[in-house]
């Protein structure tokens, strides 16, 4: 009795406008009673069957035999699942900016270990590797901008990006840093001590 029935809600059809279950014989007919056909309300709408459970349970009551239907949904999924495409997406487009700017500074990072084995290398050379180093700042900038890099993790690999400019500048001769600058409390200090 309650196979038949189960197998009558599992043949339920696409359309849920009017949904009745049916026992599949005659002989099965009489074991429901009042319940050979049961019909659900018309503002049920596919949604409520296609993300939730149907559940079948047969009952014995003292005085007469019932079947019961309900449909759970699975709960909250909804949002979760919002969640879940939107972080998917993210990723993704953060994983493309991060790809980008690490791509354009391991190119100035191989021009700039050319340019330092060169032996006759000019000060022109490094206007080339300058256009390339202002991309990889703009695509830093991009990935700082979008959230995937923080402001600190981009200022880092510029800085970077400029200090090894600058030690292959300093490494030809282009460059010069200034000497520091001695105090004139230094100088003074001593002269005193000496009196």
């Amino acid at each position: 009795m309650a196979a038949s029935a189960i197998h009558s809600c599992l043949a339920i059809t696409s359309h849920f406008k009017s949904l009745s279950i049916r026992p599949q014989s005659s002989s099965s007919q009489s074991h429901f009673g009042p319940l050979g056909s049961l019909r659900f309300s018309s503002n049920l709408s596919h949604n409520t069957f296609s993300n939730g459970v149907l559940l079948l349970t047969s009952t014995r009551r003292p005085s007469r035999q019932s079947i019961v239907c309900e449909v759970a949904p699975k709960g909250k999924a909804d949002s979760a699942e919002k969640r879940r495409r939107q972080a998917e997406k993210r990723r993704l487009r953060n994983k493309s900016r991060k790809s980008e700017a690490r791509t354009r500074m391991k190119k100035v990072f191989a021009n700039l270990e050319v340019l330092r084995k060169k032996k006759d290398a000019e000060s022109e050379e490094i206007f080339s590797i300058e256009k390339l180093i202002s991309e990889a700042y703009a695509a830093i900038d991009k990935a700082v901008k979008i959230g995937a890099w923080h402001k600190n993790t981009g200022a880092r690999r510029k800085s970077r990006l400029a200090r090894k400019k600058k030690a292959v500048e300093i490494h030809h001769g282009w460059y010069v840093p200034a000497a520091p600058a001695i105090a004139a409390t230094d100088v003074a200090a001593p002269a005193v001590a000496a009196v």
